[in-house]
């Protein structure tokens, strides 16, 4: 499943034709890169791959004053189709990625106590100001924001609660974790 094609054609049938600067604006508004992988820059190479494959058209280009020419895009019959069956795989999928944490960890059975404990104090701190950015967010409306909008930001906002409350449960039984290590027999 191609998040970036889903937001596009999903924007496209939803707003109706549209530039590429008004998707990627769009996408910043609505926050995208917090809550799915649709990164806003790489929206315009989808927008010529998305044409050259026939799911959107070129419908006319538009230039105001100085600044540049701007091609408008409209979603085609194709275009469609392939948004039914982008938005219907991303529902029935269910995707827990393996964190590379958890490998890394497994691992680290030889790490002293305190790099390892200084690791995932980073982590710690990565989250917990990613943790404040969704709160911020969840308490500031945006234009046209849904219910589905304000359900997707609590989604990522108690998955990242839950990514703190399991870095605490390891920072907690670091002792037991590195004592348990120490008990292995060392390996060449």
């Amino acid at each position: 499943m191609n998040p970036t094609r889903l937001f596009v054609l999903g924007a496209l049938a939803k707003h109706g034709p549209m530039y590429g600067h008004q998707l990627r604006r769009d996408a910043r508004l609505d926050r995208a890169e917090m809550w799915s992988e649709v990164r806003p820059g790489s929206l315009y190479s989808a927008l010529h791959r998305m044409a050259a494959e026939g799911l959107i058209e070129p419908l006319r280009t538009e230039q105001h004053g100085q600044l540049p020419a701007r091609t408008v895009y409209g979603i085609t019959p194709e275009g469609l189709r392939e948004l039914r069956a982008l938005r219907a795989e991303a529902l029935q999928e269910v995707r827990l990625q393996p964190d590379p944490v958890d490998l890394a960890l497994a691992m680290s059975a030889d790490l002293d106590e305190d790099t390892l404990r200084g690791y995932l104090e980073d982590r710690l701190r990565a989250l917990t100001a990613q943790a404040s950015a969704f709160e911020h967010q969840r308490d500031r409306c945006w234009p046209d924001q849904t219910v589905a909008d304000d359900l997707v930001v609590e989604h990522a906002r108690l998955r990242i609660r839950t990514e703190l409350g399991w870095h605490q449960l390891v920072l907690d039984q670091l002792g037991k974790l590195a004592s348990a290590s120490a008990d292995q027999p060392a390996t060449a």
